[in-house]
């Protein structure tokens, strides 16, 4: 048994009785962690670590929350870090580490590297759609890292590959690693998942109809967009469709699954993707040296192993749609009281944050581990050998789990003990303009984080308490938190380190930046634009 703490009433002006100078205090751990690591470069997990001693701090001595229950606050927060968000990831990355340990992924790279040799077409497939697979199962930099290789190997040139792999991965970030931003939108804010994954999803394909133009300009410049917008835009129609309808009526998890396969369908279909590229197209493109092991022939079963993981995933997430499938896995769900923490809001009413929910089963993290399990069966790895994979993954990922435990601790401390809501309060001041500005603070605190996930966390309950106070649609705000988020991974130190070092550009991260920040700073703006519009009579018919 354990002593219950007294209930702990948030307080909006708890310094000096000025909401300003609560904001400044408040705001302090947000900006220690974002100069930590956009300005001194410190590495994420650190910077996340004294964020969390800073917001604690913050926590006990202005506000004067009790050293047990700030303590108990991040202890939550750090439990939903590990699960289900990081036990996702895990999950996810080791069915990837398992089909390189067998050389399947080797016999999928050359599978896409047939479907067309047109590197135009060949850079949709890749980064565009395989790309928005990778996202949908691992994300945390493998889409770029995976794709900017396999495009090398094409015959790429490393900055081109590089360029691409990094723009390409947008529109599915939002629902990346099985939905993981979402969900984690919705846990900080206590706004169902269904209703933020709704807003989301009609937001984020409307850039899906976008980015395939913007990669195919970026790979053929003017005659890429002229020969080629044909495919490119059927594919990300086709993109943008799956995951509105995915995220609409039937999971946030399967989003991007859905969303991929069904760009790269559409793309494969269309006559213009299947015509051979002119030899100047080739020889203009592809200015790299192209790898000899893409010329290896390929058994029929190889191949279907080689996609079997994929279709293994899906397969079973749909399954856990059912109605009946998912009461049952709904069933499992557990749900405590979460010890020496009874937090009221300013209004007086019990918080969410007292009840943590488990969900053992239905949680994306476990299905994708059945996937990886029967994975393993099909592709003919040992359990030992697996085992030894999962280990592997837990290890590689070890500075990861640290980071997203010490930023969704972070989230909580400052949720819990008010700091979101005096920020909240304090910014719901920029009244109409919050439309425009919500994209671009999720923008930032991807550009500085590195992650959807981790920018959801800071400033999701943020943007809910500011709309609320200003009359806009929190589950909009909310959204376009995430959404905008998306077009600064691109820039992000992060994502730059990853596809420098992976295509052998290790110290160019400058030239990088250089070439995708206008893209970056343009999508952002079709952002602001989309969410001002839906937030007003122009666009509001599109919210659900």
């Amino acid at each position: 048994m354990y002593v219950q703490e007294p209930v702990y009433v948030q307080e909006l002006e708890p310094v000096a009785g000025s909401l300003g100078l609560s904001a400044l205090v408040a705001a302090l751990p947000l900006v220690i962690v974002l100069v930590l690591l956009g300005g001194v470069r410190m590495k994420a997990h650190v910077a996340g670590l004294i964020g969390l001693l800073a917001a604690a701090l913050v926590a006990c001595l202005a506000y004067g929350m009790s050293l047990g229950q700030t303590l108990s606050s991040g202890a939550q927060g750090a439990a939903f870090g590990l699960f289900p968000i990081m036990w996702i990831v895990v999950n996810a990355l080791w069915v990837y580490r398992m089909t390189v340990r067998t050389r399947h992924f080797d016999v999928l790279r050359r599978s896409f590297g047939r479907l067309s040799d047109d590197p135009r077409i060949q850079a949709l497939v890749i980064a565009f759609c395989f790309g928005a697979l990778l996202e949908a199962l691992a994300g945390f930099g493998a889409p770029v890292a995976i794709s900017a290789v396999m495009l090398v190997a094409l015959g790429f040139d490393p900055v081109r590959a590089a360029v691409v792999a990094l723009v390409a991965n947008t529109a599915p970030v939002a629902f990346g690693a099985m939905g993981t931003p979402v969900v984690t939108l919705a846990q900080v804010t206590g706004l169902p998942l269904d209703s933020v994954a709704s807003v989301v999803g009609r937001q984020t394909p409307l850039l899906a109809l976008i980015v395939p133009l913007v990669l195919v300009w970026l790979v053929d410049g003017r005659r890429g967009l002229r020969e080629t917008w044909i495919p490119a835009l059927v594919c990300g129609v086709a993109f943008a469709v799956a995951q509105f309808a995915a995220s609409n009526y039937v999971s946030a998890q399967l989003a991007d699954i859905g969303a991929a396969l069904a760009g790269a369908g559409a793309l494969v279909a269309v006559p213009h993707a299947r015509v051979p590229a002119a030899e100047s197209v080739r020889t203009s493109v592809l200015t790299g040296v192209r790898s000899e092991q893409l010329d290896e022939e390929d058994p029929r079963g190889e191949v279907v192993r080689a996609y079997a993981p994929y279709a293994l995933i899906v397969a079973i997430f749909s399954v856990a749609q059912i109605p009946a499938v998912k009461d049952w896995l709904a069933g499992a769900t557990q749900t405590y009281d979460w010890p020496f923490l009874d937090v009221a809001g300013p209004d007086g009413e019990p918080v969410g944050g007292n009840v943590f929910t488990w969900p053992i089963v239905s949680t994306g993290g476990t299905l994708v581990l059945l996937a990886g399990v029967c994975t393993a069966a099909v592709i003919g790895v040992h359990a030992r050998v697996a085992v030894r994979e999962w280990l592997a993954t837990v290890h590689e990922l070890r500075f990861a789990i640290l980071t997203v435990t010490s930023v969704l601790a972070l989230a909580y401390v400052m949720n819990l003990s008010g700091q979101a809501a005096t920020i909240g309060h304090f910014v719901a001041a920029a009244g109409a303009g919050l439309a425009f500005l919500s994209p671009v603070l999720g923008w930032f605190g991807v550009a500085v984080s590195g992650s959807d996930t981790s920018s959801n966390a800071l400033f999701g309950a943020l943007q809910v308490t500011a709309a609320r106070e200003s009359g806009l649609s929190a589950e909009l705000l909310a959204a376009a938190n995430s959404s905008g988020g998306v077009l600064g991974k691109m820039i992000s130190p992060q994502n730059l380190t990853i596809a420098c070092a992976a295509v052998g550009l290790a110290g160019r991260e400058g030239d990088l930046l250089r070439k995708v920040l206008p893209w970056s700073l343009g999508l952002l703006l079709v952002m602001c634009l989309i969410v001002v519009g839906q937030s007003m009579a122009a666009l509001g018919w599109m919210l659900p």
